[in-house]
This record gives structure tokens, sequence and C-alpha cells, in this order.
């Protein structure tokens, strides 16, 4: 099955080697075969909950992505595992060796959870995520600031007439992480201003009535729309 947008643009942003790439709430496996193709020398991990579709997944890539006894190829391209569990549970490599989880087509209420977990469990780990929820962006980058993560890139993409903000953060603390967006904006285009205008009309209707807290989304995204030419 070809890629949509979303997942072709993610694929993109896996620029670079990585022991360890965890593919999480992987689905049909799409993202992680195409990582594959890229032949990185990474071990792609699948993960997701769900038996029948990870015991569909493994005769897929048992058939094409067989992979080498380590006697007959050290450095097989094509080394993946399967994990039917959930996301919250991973049990990562060792803290020496680098990795890049990736959570992406699920709500913004379970990337958090999941993140957190993650984040609790391996404090010590070097790790860098790409993260792209399906809802409730404010409040998962509200929740990377709190656990003081490193912007990478972020973009800003359309498929199938829905917006996707797409964050590649890091442990390592590099760039400070906006609660808005910073650098995938790009207001001259009619799109962006009107994923601005949607999003600001979304945050002013649930919070009619209600007094605005100390991190007010609004307030962040009206600070935004005063850059729309």
């Amino acid at each position: 099955m070809k890629l949509s947008q979303r997942l072709a643009h993610i694929n993109t942003m896996v620029s670079q080697h990585y022991d360890h790439i965890w593919d999480c709430c992987c689905d049909h496996g799409l993202l992680g075969a195409a990582l594959l193709k890229q032949q990185t020398g990474s071990i792609i991990h699948f993960v997701d909950t769900v038996p029948h579709l990870m015991a569909s997944l493994r005769r897929k890539l048992e058939h094409f992505f067989p992979q080498q006894e380590a006697y007959q190829q050290p450095q097989a391209p094509h080394s993946w595992q399967l994990h039917c569990l959930n996301a919250k549970a991973l049990q990562l490599a060792a803290p020496s060796q680098s990795q890049l989880i990736i959570i992406a087509g699920v709500g913004g209420d379970l990337t958090i959870q999941i993140m957190d977990t993650i984040l609790k469990a391996h404090p010590d780990h070097p790790l860098e995520f790409i993260l792209c929820p399906v809802h409730h962006h404010y409040k998962v980058r509200q929740m990377l600031i709190q656990h003081k993560l490193g912007l990478i890139k972020e973009t800003l993409i359309q498929d199938n007439q829905r917006f996707y903000e797409i964050i590649h953060v890091t442990t390592q603390h590099q760039k400070p992480l906006s609660s808005v967006g910073s650098s995938m904006w790009d207001l001259s285009l009619k799109a962006h201003q009107d994923y601005l205008a949607k999003t600001l009309k979304h945050y002013q209707n649930i919070a009619r009535g209600a007094e605005r807290g100390k991190h007010n989304p609004i307030d962040a995204y009206q600070a935004l729309y005063a850059n729309v030419k």
C-alpha cells in the first residue's frame, strides 16, 4: 500500500542512523516497512496491541524482508522485531544505543500517556521522538515543554483535507519548544492562515464562559495571528 502524505513525510524526517527505531501504534506497519526499505541498518520495532494485525504483519515482513541468521550476514539490512503490547510498556535498549520513538496517528491524550510513561521509566536514556498526534496539539506541546524536551524540527502538512503537526524532539536539550509552534508556520500561505484561524476558533469555542487559565492557548494563537499579512 502507498504511504499517505503524513507517513511519507515522517519517513523523510528519519534522515540519520539510529540503533533502534520504535514504530508505536504501527497499525498495518506501513511506516516501519518504508523505513526497512531505506536499509539504514537500524533495528525497526513494530509495536501495536492488536494480535490479528500483528500476526498479519509478521507474515508480510517474513515474506518481503526475510531476516538472515547472524552467522550468514552479521549486518543484515532487514532487521526487525514485532511487539504485541501497549507502547507504554516498551523495554528500550541500553542508554548507550541511539533510539528514535515514533508515535503517529493516535489522539493527543494517548500520545501524552505513552510519552509520559516512557520518559518516567527511562530517565537516563538519550531519546528522540517524532510525534504526529491527531488532536490536542497544544496539550501535547505543553507536556513536551514540562519534560524539558528540545525541538529538532517541526512541520505542518495537509493530508486528505486534514492538517497535521509533526514534531521531532529530543531529551538532549536543544532549541526550546513553542506551545503553538514556531518554525512550522509560513503565514504567507493561505492554508497555514486557514489552519491557524480554525485552531483559534476551536479554542475560543471551548473557552466560552470559562475563565482563562495561566497557560491559555487563545492568547498564544492570537499572538501568532498578529503576523498574518
